[in-house]
């Protein structure tokens, strides 16, 4: 059976808000990390499905300004927060700081971008609104640079 590096963390054990290198892959050419951009702490809350996906879009657009290399930002099935896949590698600094910026642009948008039946699958379950609210909440207590410390902030 595959290794999961996801399913081997002791979810009980990390204190969120937090960002995690998660894994590194490397070849001869190129290096892919993952990244844990945990909002909630897992096992005591789940963002809303309409603020997850407003989330999606708006960290998709927006974080790649702010960290170079971005190949996707998706949200994890648990509903606490997003895998973000990226080319080269970089620090959990400088992966909280480009986080923060980008929550701090979130708490500044007015529109939701492609968020019309063209160019969204499920373009009718948003909420800016509900979004904020997270946002609001993990600025709020700070993003760790540790998963297991508050440290960081």
């Amino acid at each position: 059976m595959a290794r999961v590096e996801s399913f081997e963390l002791d979810h009980n054990a990390v204190q969120a808000p937090y960002v995690r290198i998660a894994g590194t892959e490397k070849n001869q050419e190129s290096i892919i990390q993952k990244i844990d951009l945990r909002f909630l702490q897992p096992n005591q809350g789940a963002l809303p499905t309409a603020a997850v996906h407003t989330l999606e879009h708006l960290l998709a657009i927006n974080m790649r300004d702010h960290l170079p290399g971005i190949i996707d930002i998706s949200p994890m099935g648990c509903r606490t927060g997003f895998y973000c896949i990226k080319w080269g590698e970089s620090t959990p600094e400088e992966i909280a700081q480009a986080l923060e910026k980008t929550l701090k642009q979130v708490m500044e948008t007015e529109v939701v971008p492609a968020i019309t039946a063209k160019e969204c699958g499920n373009y009718r379950d948003h909420s800016l609104f509900s979004a904020k609210e997270y946002v609001r909440e993990v600025l709020e207590k700070g993003i760790s640079r540790d998963p297991f410390e508050r440290v960081g902030i």
